[in-house]
């Protein structure tokens, strides 16, 4: 081991022993009231449309829980977060109130629920007729039916679904019933943690490589175990509308279910010992078999050992994504690896695609091997035909191929392109559901034929397109695209050939609202009507800039003006920004976004420094390339600096800010980016980072598209560390980071022992740690204490900070020269 690997090796087993930071607790702070009027309006409902296209469900949702729903008890085990008072998710749902609107009028009816009900999205059943969905109550999980023809709401169980992994329920092809997962009647009180060890904890490696990413919430310790079996094991149960219900086999932990097309056979993946203390239960041990309706096994699909030794970028061995054949009668398919999961290893073709039929007794069958990793496979509602897409995340290359199981070993390529060129992206297929409950391809009235939905990136921007795609012949037909000055996108397809639409459109001017769109007689109805929820924003400036840096890479971003902007008047500035990696420049100059969405503000976004006499630049452009042999990260520091550099020397160029008088900001691989600019350059005055990582040998075995661990790439991890380098911090730092962060690579600890260096070092920093905020900060009161502490940190240290020397020296030399 070389010396920067040896010094990186001592600093992080020092940082793992020191003590955290001092720190006080004080009451959450407001920002302006213009502002909390801004942070209280309600966002747009979100919609889900009946798989007959006839009806559409609108879900009214709070903007933000209060802390005080944040802070209900909550456990972390096996990779999930919990309420073990509920069984659900430890961040309650939003929704508020549900409306159903009848598309063919644009009738509305609001459905009637208790007061101060905790939904979530609803879920529609196969034939159209009803929805359902889950509340949240103080006591636990319920679910709820709808049915469209009395529009009329009825609770279907009690507060008794284990929900604490997603989803708990789903419905049966024939659209009578649903099968949820259920606290077991038989369930024993919650295990007490014993008050005197029964021994230590004992973890063991046998010389058989196991590299990991450094996952939150793991499981410690043997009670953690029994509090596992206790708050995990769900009793499948089959619950008709009439409100009858009958027991599916025995209790168990399952990772996950799924009903056969004909309505006679589950697919079930229950989790097995032993379990891990390094990955999350995804990654458990577990055994996928075949039941039929009474629980009763019928065939033994797989034994799939636990997945603590995947490779870096790589895929556990053995079958993954087992899924039922659409339109088949109980066939199996899914995919394995041929390369070892490793994506190192040379191989001609790194996946195959298998395919079983019922009954299970035989061998299962090849029917398709791709060169790259197949990570998506979308099938077609008779099972004859799926678009796997496959991918190569070193190069980047992407190729979608059609594969068919009656004609084994066929396999043609209908797209190949690097998954980077947006501008050549040719959509995502649209999906839907089919009578029998399978998520499948949306077909059109003529054989073969699918459709198509994307962003329509291009050198002007953004504009959402439907596309009708032959798979047979490769003829592709744009149907519509969204023009200027709107941006308006696909939010489901409403008929068999692609002409009735459903969409989501805003302007810089008009808020989102959804409207049925007629492709042949070109014409349009408004389903929602929607104002402005904050006028006082009214007269913001929205435009898109181009700019170049040093070495000829071309950058973009989206410039806002505040309300009442006087031309060539400088004002104070943010940079927000995310570092991208890309495999060329071409690439990495392509504009991604449209200036013709509607400013809206949500949650403590930097946005917000428009309202306080800044202008803002967002999403700055900050590609990193690493073209041939080069990887990205090698010259990382190098092309940050000068993506940076480009923006500020646009922004003074047009006469918008004062070059002292500029900050710089952002989330998560963008707090990264933002401690590292204050590292390595003099750009910016002050810097906000928020949910950062700063210590990438805290990170060894890989991060972002890094694939090198820290023992192959010591340097590189050092470089680009900013906690390596805090001593050259000389610009003011304030790090913002929620206490129970689960994001991979974010632990808490990464921004602590950030501050505790800079703080120690001499540097001017201000860490604020968020008491039950995970990656991005969800209560009321935080998101308005982050609002506060951000305004202020700029207002002293851009806005309002003390000349720069080079400043005072030109002032001077006016002066006597005058």
């Amino acid at each position: 081991m070389n010396s920067v690997a040896r010094t990186l090796v001592a600093v992080g087993l020092f940082l793992l022993v020191i003590v955290g930071p001092g720190r006080s607790q004080e009451p959450y702070r407001t920002p302006p009231p213009d502002v909390i009027a801004i942070v209280d309006a309600s966002p747009t409902p979100s919609a889900e449309v009946s798989p007959d296209g006839e009806w559409m469900t609108l879900l009214d949702r709070r903007a933000y829980p209060s802390i005080a729903q944040l802070a209900e008890p909550a456990i972390g085990l096996a990779g999930v977060r919990f309420n073990p008072r509920t069984s659900g998710d430890d961040q309650p749902p939003l929704g508020s109130g549900l409306r159903l609107i009848r598309l063919a009028d644009a009738r509305e009816w609001t459905i009637e629920l208790p007061a101060a009900v905790q939904l979530t999205s609803p879920f529609w059943a196969p034939d159209g007729e009803h929805f359902a969905f889950t509340s949240t109550t103080a006591d636990g999980v319920e679910l709820w039916v709808v049915a469209v023809d009395s529009r009329r709401a009825r609770r279907l169980t009690g507060p008794e679904l284990v929900a604490v992994t997603g989803t708990a329920c789903s419905w049966l092809p024939d659209s009578e019933g649903v099968i949820c997962e259920l606290i077991p009647s038989d369930r024993a009180a919650v295990p007490e943690r014993p008050r005197v060890p029964v021994g230590p904890t004992i973890q063991e490696a046998s010389g058989r490589r196991a590299p990991v990413r450094t996952y939150q919430n793991l499981l410690k310790s043997p009670f953690d175990q029994q509090l596992f079996d206790h708050y995990f094991t769900a009793q499948l149960t089959l619950i008709e509308l009439d409100g009858d219900r009958s027991a599916i086999g025995s209790p168990g932990i399952f990772r996950g279910w799924s009903v056969s097309p004909d309505g006679k056979s589950l697919l079930v993946s229950r989790i097995e010992r032993p379990y891990s203390y390094l990955v999350p239960f995804s990654r458990f041990p577990h055994e996928v078999e075949v039941w039929n309706m009474k629980g009763e096994i019928l065939a033994s699909i797989a034994s799939l050992r636990l997945a603590d030794g995947v490779p870096i970028g790589g895929v556990a061995e053995g079958p993954r994504s087992i899924r039922w054949l659409p339109g088949q009668d109980g066939a199996l398919v899914w995919t394995e690896a041929l390369d070892g999961g490793d994506p190192k290893a040379e191989v001609e073709h790194r996946d195959r695609l298998m395919m079983l039929a019922s009954p299970y007794s035989g061998e299962a069958a090849e029917f398709a091997r791709t060169e790259l990793r197949a990570y998506q496979v979308r099938w077609s509602p008779d099972g004859s035909f799926a678009l796997a897409r496959t991918w190569d995340r070193p190069t980047r290359a992407t190729k979608t191929v059609i594969v068919q199981p009656a004609r084994p070993g066929e396999t043609r390529v209908i797209w190949d392109r690097s998954s980077e060129d947006a501008y050549g992206d040719p959509g995502n297929p649209v999906m839907g559901i089919d009578r029998a409950g399978q998520f499948v391809l949306r077909m059109g009235s003529e054989a073969k034929t699918i459709f198509l939905t994307g962003r329509g990136a291009s050198p002007e921007g953004d504009h959402p397109f439907i596309d009708s795609y032959d798979v047979a012949t490769g003829v592709s037909q744009r149907l519509w695209q969204a023009e200027d000055p709107y941006y308006e996108s696909v939010v489901e397809l409403l008929d068999q050939e692609g002409l009735k639409l459903l969409t989501r459109r805003e302007s810089k001017r008009e808020p989102p609202n959804y409207f049925v769109r007629h492709l042949r007689a070109d014409s349009e109805t408004a389903l929602t009507h929607y104002q402005d929820p904050a006028p006082q924003l009214t007269g913001i400036e929205k435009k898109r800039i181009k700019y170049t840096r040093a070495d000829g890479v071309e950058l973009s971003g989206t410039l806002y003006l505040p309300p009442g902007y006087e031309e060539d008047r400088p004002l104070p500035a943010v940079v927000w920004a995310y570092p991208r990696e890309f495999r060329s420049a071409s690439a990495g100059s392509q504009v991604r976004g449209s200036e013709n969405r509607f400013t809206f503000f949500r949650g403590y976004s930097h946005l917000f420094f428009l309202t306080q006499g800044y202008i803002v630049l967002d999403n700055a452009s900050m590609p990193v390339v690493g073209e041939g042999d080069a990887k990205p990260n090698d010259s990382f520091v190098e092309q940050l600096v000068m993506n940076a550099q480009a923006a500020v020397d646009e922004l003074v160029a047009l006469g918008v800010t004062d070059r002292h008088k500029v900050g710089i900001g952002g989330h998560s691989y963008g707090a990264f980016m933002t401690a590292n600019l204050l590292v390595h350059s003099d750009i910016f005055r002050a810097g906000i980072a928020r949910s950062g990582a700063y210590n990438r040998s805290l990170t060894p075995f890989g991060f972002q598209n890094e694939r090198r661990t820290f023992w192959e790439a010591p340097e590189v991890y050092f470089a680009m560390s900013p906690f390596m380098h805090a001593e050259e911090i000389n610009e003011p730092l304030l790090m913002l980071h929620g206490e129970e962060d689960t994001n991979s690579g974010t632990f808490p600890i990464q921004s602590q022992r950030m501050f505790h260096a800079v703080k120690g070092l001499g540097g001017t920093v201000k860490l604020v740690m968020y008491p039950d905020e995970k990656h991005g900060y969800r209560a009321r009161e935080t998101v308005l204490d982050a609002l506060y502490q951000q305004f202020q940190w700029f207002d002293r240290w851009v806005k309002n900070a003390a000349p720069h020397q080079d400043e005072t020296v030109s002032e001077e030399a006016v002066s006597e020269s005058g």
